[in-house]
């Protein structure tokens, strides 16, 4: 019996984008099993995406026991990425992006309605508190030939399933209703475009995240940019934070960076060498106004990626002051560029600088895009944006219907040094963050580096000079580690301070902009942009929930929190 017969499921179709399944419990032997019917069709779909419900998640360790030998290196894989599990959609890239399992934790009609997609087949499990209006909600994660596949049906399940659409036989059935099927409420959902070619525009963390997520679909990307080389502008930092955002009401913005986070990780882990372009170190965050910012559902201790952390007596500890602080166990420092770089390189994708664009227009069934002397630099089916602050110039002669909301640029400064013998006991072994942070340990070519900062200022308003820029990282290091400013203060001494600056985008909310800009279920305009100072923590996510919509996938989040992205809920 093939791994497919032995979910009940059919074989995954040939030849397509992705395999969609939707699985109402999840359970470990069926992941297992349909990975493996997924390796043994000689043509199968690019990417397999299971989303799998439950109310509680199996520990790490009931996961390897679930596998078989051949199984135990996937078991490895999700075993590592299975922390954080609280309540809500949880995203883990696994097996090189190929397999994208979508764990959803929760009650079943509520985490029903949070999706927008519709599944190539779903395992239906009779033990779930099925009703009318939870199987309502499961119609509308089908299409018409769905197909459906279960070990046994109550004999509510056999009356309510075809009175949702369900025509049922043995062992399965498929989702077939006798009424026309309506999507005039769906406003949110594309209709699935088949792969074909696609111009971003803009080579930092936004735009090489897009271009490597679209390729992995199977799409040939082409980057382009006003700069010589990628990461020319704020993705350029040498050295970056990668760290949820906590917030006592665990807001949006502190949802969607852990959901960000454990996507960059993946990646991370993937395509950068550990210890040198990136490492998992940590991150103390000092919560300087008293207040330990933990929401308060986080009760499991073993499910939270963040937790409260203990005080120390360390001498870089050193006239700190007494105050709350948070340990981020899954945090890590990353040198940006280099996923850029790495990204880039992906198969299907092409980079090309010193171009700049300067203006869209249609002509017919693709985007032209237009130098300043209006010869032709490229054209493609699809353009995604992804070009910070720039966006709003080449939109506004479109004429289009959406409206950007209010974008500004920061600039910012970081300092930086290098270590120097002595310098140990006065730093921390790990990141500290919380009014600007310190990176105290990374590779780079003349030694290992330091990084404090960075600064914002208004880039609208005259530019500081650099040596105020590195006066305020330094004042900011002194309330966050006294002892690691007194040590490193001659470093930002006006004519001895070195550094990096650049400019961020940022919009009104601090969150991102993700999604078309243009009406309808096939739009061919998109954008990626305004990650703000939180570009590693949102570029992954963001670039992934473009490529789900365009591919008519399941989302990475759920679509409550995913309208804090959306350009039209916000123009």
């Amino acid at each position: 019996m093939n791994a497919a017969a032995r979910t009940l499921l059919p074989p995954p179709a040939a030849g397509r984008p992705a395999w969609r399944v939707l699985d109402t419990r999840f359970d470990a032997t069926r992941l297992f099993a349909l990975w493996q019917a997924w390796r043994d069709e000689t043509q199968h779909p690019r990417v397999l995406h299971l989303v799998a419900l439950t109310v509680s998640p199996p520990s790490a360790e009931a996961l390897r026991a679930m596998a078989t030998p051949g199984q135990a290196a996937l078991a490895d894989e999700l075993a590592a990425q299975w922390t954080g599990l609280l309540p809500g959609m949880h995203r883990l890239s696994l097996a090189q992006g190929r397999l994208q399992l979508t764990l959803c934790i929760g009650e079943l009609q509520t985490l029903l309605r949070e999706q927008q997609f519709e599944a190539d087949a779903v395992f239906l499990d009779s033990t779930q508190p099925w009703d009318r209006w939870s199987l309502k909600a499961l119609a509308r994660c089908c299409r018409r030939g769905t197909q459906l596949a279960f070990d046994t049906l109550t004999p509510d399940l056999h009356k309510l399933l075809p009175e949702s659409g369900f025509v049922l036989e043995t062992n399965h059935g498929r989702y077939d209703p006798l009424w026309d099927l309506k999507t005039s409420r769906e406003t949110l959902r594309t209709e699935a475009t088949t792969p074909g070619n696609c111009v971003v525009i803009g080579a930092g963390l936004a735009g090489a995240s897009v271009a490597a997520a679209l390729a992995r679909r199977g799409w040939l990307v082409e980057v382009l940019d006003a700069a010589p080389e990628p990461a020319a502008g704020a993705s350029g930092l040498p050295a970056g934070l990668l760290v949820p955002h906590v917030s006592v009401d665990d807001s949006p913005r502190s949802r969607l960076t852990r959901a960000g986070l454990r996507l960059m990780r993946a990646e991370a882990q993937r395509l950068l060498q550990a210890g040198q372009d990136w490492d998992t170190s940590g991150v103390l965050e000092q919560r300087l106004d008293g207040n330990p910012g933990l929401p308060a559902h986080w009760h499991a201790e073993g499910q939270q990626i963040t937790h409260q952390a203990p005080t120390g007596t360390e001498p870089w500890r050193t006239g700190m002051a007494a105050m709350p602080a948070l340990w981020h166990a899954h945090a890590a420092w990353i040198k940006p560029a280099r996923l850029v770089q790495a990204w880039l390189k992906h198969s299907g994708v092409s980079f090309r600088g010193h171009t700049k664009v300067d203006r869209l227009q249609r002509a017919g069934t693709q985007w032209q895009l237009l130098d300043r002397e209006g010869r032709l630099l490229a054209s493609a089916s699809h353009v995604v944006l992804a070009n910070a602050a720039d966006a709003p110039r080449l939109l506004a002669p479109l004429g289009l219907d959406v409206a950007l909301p209010p974008l500004q640029e920061m600039r910012g400064v970081m300092s930086c040094g290098l270590r120097q013998p002595g310098d140990e006991a006065a730093l921390p072994p790990f990141p500290v963050n919380g009014l600007g942070s310190l990176i105290p340990a990374v590779p780079i070519e003349d030694g290992l580096a330091w990084y404090a900062g960075a600064t914002y200022e208004d880039a609208t308003q005259p530019p500081a000079l650099a040596s105020e820029h590195h006066q305020v990282n330094l004042d900011k290091l002194r309330t966050l580690l006294p002892a690691a400013a007194q040590v490193l203060a001659a470093s930002f001494a006006p004519g001895a301070a070195r550094g990096w600056g650049g400019t961020r985008c940022v919009s009104a909310d601090r969150l991102p902009l993700v999604g078309p800009l243009e009406e309808g279920l096939q739009p061919t305009l998109w954008i990626s942009a305004a990650m703000g100072s939180r570009g590693l923590s949102f570029a992954m996510l963001c670039a992934e929930l473009l490529a789900a919509r365009l591919g008519a996938e399941p989302w990475p989040v759920e679509t409550s929190l995913s309208k804090s992205l959306d350009v039209w809920r916000r123009s």
